[in-house]
C-alpha cells in the first residue's frame, strides 16, 4: 500500500510542483497589488492633507480701495520686502498710470509673498515667489469673438433708435460712416426708415466688449422702398453691385450723432444777434460743445485762427477751385495750421460758440471760386466710382450672399417681434 502511494507521488510530482509554483506566484501578485493600492491611497490622502494644510488665503482689493504697498504691509510682509515687490512690479507696469478701479489680489504665507496679481484693462501683471526669488511678468487676457446682428426702425432719430436696440455709439458711428457718401443722416432720415447691421465683436471672459467691427449694413427709406447696402471687403465698403462710390465731398462736416440743422443757406436771414436781415451763405449745424468737425474733402489749410464774427475759423482750399469754411469752433484739431494738408474725414476742430454766436453750433460754408454755394443742394460731387477688383469678384459675391442672409434674417426677426407686440382681438 505504501509502495503504491510512493509510486503515485513520484509519478505526479511534476504536476503538483507546477500547481504549487503557480499558486504561490498568484498569491504574491495579489498581495503585492493590494499593498500597492493601500500605499497609493495613503499617499493620495497625505497629499490632500498637505494641500489642505497649505491652502493660502487670497485678499482682493482695488487700487482706490487700498494701495498695493499698504495691502502687502497689512498682510505681514516687512518693509524691505514690500519695496522689492513693488519695484519688481514696476518693471512690468507703469504704477503711475494705475486707475482706482484696477483690481489686484495678494497671497501671503508666513510673512512671504506667494503671488501678487494685478488686472489692468485686458492684461494681467504678476509678481510671484519662485524658490525664494521674485519673478514678474505680464500676460494678455484671452479674448473671444462672436458675430451679432440688429435691426429696427427709425423713431425720431436714427441714433436713439439704434441705441435702444443695444448698439454702442462707436458702432453707430461706423454705420453712418459706411453711408457717408450717399446718406446725410442729419437731414435724410425719416420716421419709419429701416436699418440692419451685422458686426463682429471681441469680448473678454467676463463679457466686457473690447471692440466691434461693422461687416455689413442696410438702410431702407420709408415710402420709396429703396434700400442702400454697404458690405465691408478689402478695407472698404461696397454696395450690392460691387461698386464703391467715394465722392469729392462728404455729405456732412459732422458725423451723425443726433444733431440737427438750425439754419439753412439764405440771402435774407434775420441775424439772431444783430437783428438785421443779411445773407447767411452757409449752413448751421447745432451740436454740443466739443463735437468733432471733419474736413469734407482733401485739401490744404488756407487759414486757421480768430476771424471777427466767425470766431475761431478754419478755411480749407480744395481741388477744382473749391474752398470750405468751418466757423465758431471751440478749438482746433491736432496739427491744424496754415499750410497743413488734411484728408477727407480728418478732424479739423470742435464745435463751439466763439464769435457772433447765440449757442454752440458749426457754421459751415463752401464756395466755388468767389461764389458761395448751398451745400445741401449741390448735385455734382465729382463721383469717383471703383469696382471690386476682377480677381476678387467671386470672393466678394460669396461673402455678399452670407452678409445678405444675415441682414435679411435680422429684419425678419424684427418684423416678427413687432407683430408679436401688436394687440390682437380676443
Amino acid at each position: 500500500m505504501k509502495i503504491g502511494k510512493f509510486t503515485f507521488l513520484t509519478t505526479h510530482y511534476r504536476r503538483y510542483q507546477d500547481f504549487l509554483f503557480y499558486g504561490i506566484t498568484l498569491g504574491i501578485i495579489v498581495l503585492s497589488t493590494w499593498v500597492a493600492v493601500q500605499v497609493t491611497r495613503q499617499k493620495k490622502q497625505q497629499e490632500q492633507e498637505i494641500l489642505f494644510t497649505r491652502e493660502i488665503p487670497v485678499q482682493e482689493y482695488t487700487v482706490g480701495e487700498k494701495p498695493i504697498y499698504v495691502a502687502l504691509s497689512d498682510a505681514g510682509i516687512d518693509k524691505q520686502q514690500v519695496a522689492r515687490i513693488v519695484d519688481k512690479l514696476s518693471g512690468v507696469v507703469n504704477l503711475r498710470r494705475l486707475q482706482k478701479k484696477d483690481a489686484y489680489s495678494v497671497s501671503v504665507e508666513n510673512g512671504q509673498l506667494v503671488m501678487l496679481l494685478l488686472s489692468q484693462g485686458f492684461k494681467r501683471y504678476f509678481v510671484a515667489n519662485v524658490d525664494g526669488g521674485l519673478v514678474a511678468g505680464v500676460s494678455d487676457v484671452e479674448l473671444k469673438t462672436r458675430v451679432k446682428t440688429a435691426a429696427g426702425s427709425v423713431h425720431n432719430s436714427l441714433f436713439n433708435s439704434m441705441l435702444s436696440q443695444g448698439l454702442k455709439q462707436p458702432l453707430i458711428m461706423d454705420f453712418t460712416d459706411a453711408f457717408s457718401w450717399t446718406i446725410d443722416f442729419n437731414t435724410d432720415t425719416r420716421n419709419g426708415d429701416e436699418y440692419a447691421a451685422l458686426w463682429e465683436e471681441n469680448f473678454s471672459p467676463e463679457g466686457e466688449i473690447v471692440s466691434q467691427d461693422l461687416l455689413a449694413a442696410s438702410y431702407k427709406r420709408a415710402g420709396s422702398g429703396d434700400t442702400t447696402y454697404a458690405f465691408y471687403f478689402e478695407d472698404e465698403f461696397y454696395d450690392e453691385t460691387g461698386k464703391i462710390s467715394k465722392k469729392m465731398f462728404l455729405r456732412s462736416p459732422i458725423s451723425f450723432r443726433n444733431y440737427r440743422i438750425s439754419s439753412h443757406f439764405s440771402y435774407g436771414r434775420l441775424h439772431p444777434i444783430l437783428n438785421i436781415r443779411r445773407p447767411h451763405l452757409g449752413i448751421d449745424y447745432a451740436a454740443p460743445v466739443g463735437t468733432p468737425v471733419q474736413a469734407v474733402a482733401d485739401g490744404t489749410i488756407k487759414f486757421a485762427g480768430r476771424k471777427g464774427g466767425f470766431g475761431n475759423l478754419v478755411e480749407i482750399k480744395h481741388a477744382n477751385n473749391f474752398t470750405t469754411m468751418y466757423a465758431h469752433l471751440k478749438s482746433y484739431g491736432k496739427g491744424i495750421k496754415a499750410g497743413a494738408r488734411v484728408k477727407q474725414g480728418q478732424t479739423v476742430g470742435y464745435v463751439g460758440s466763439t464769435g457772433l454766436s447765440t449757442g454752440p453750433h458749426l457754421d459751415f460754408r463752401i464756395k466755388e471760386g468767389n461764389k458761395f454755394l448751398d451745400f445741401l443742394k449741390m448735385k455734382n460731387r465729382n463721383s469717383a466710382v471703383r469696382d471690386v477688383p476682377a480677381e476678387k469678384r467671386k470672393e466678394f459675391d460669396e461673402l455678399k450672399v452670407l452678409y445678405l442672409k444675415e441682414l435679411n434674417a435680422a429684419q425678419a426677426g424684427k418684423q416678427k417681434a413687432s407683430a408679436a407686440e401688436e394687440p390682437h382681438e380676443a
